[in-house]
């Protein structure tokens, strides 16, 4: 089930990375939880990575973190469990979303992260681009033709 802020698919091994990304960062870094530290985190701009679970309900909460990193061009991933998410980073409990501030021993990890994906968010925002230009180019083709008939006749 893709819940409507889950931009692309990552694969297991950039998932099992990930957790393993959070898990040195927690110990020789600086890592922020929860949705509303993530937010500002982003809205700072001194978060590296954004990782958000798959599995948030309800997913209004989330919607705005893809986003935002965008805007703030911050890479960010998914993992497709929260209670998974919890325990890389030590806790007990689920865990919506955490933003890697400062990466520690991890930061060969997390750029392989942020190559493998944003590489897919990448290929996937430019052909998304190329349809929707594809319309608007006919569109501006058949205006163009329908002013030049109008010039001719008149």
């Amino acid at each position: 089930m893709a819940e409507s802020y889950i931009k692309f698919k990552v694969s297991n091994d950039v998932v099992s990375r990930t957790y393993e990304a959070l898990q040195i960062s927690k110990q020789t870094g600086k890592v922020k939880k929860g949705i509303n530290e993530v937010t500002k985190s982003a809205e700072r701009g001194i978060a590296s990575l954004v990782v958000i679970a798959e599995d948030i309900t309800p997913p209004e909460v989330a919607m705005h973190i893809p986003q935002l990193c965008e805007q703030k061009n911050i890479p960010y991933s998914y993992v497709p469990n929260k209670l998974e998410l919890g325990k890389s980073i030590g806790l007990n409990v689920p865990c919506s979303a955490v933003a890697i501030e400062n990466a520690g021993n991890a930061k060969e990890i997390v750029s392989e992260i942020v190559s493998k994906t944003t590489g897919k968010a990448a290929k996937k925002e430019r052909a998304d681009e190329k349809t929707e230009a594809k319309p608007e180019k006919r569109a501006e083709k058949r205006h163009e033709e329908k002013a030049d008939k109008e010039e001719a006749e008149a």
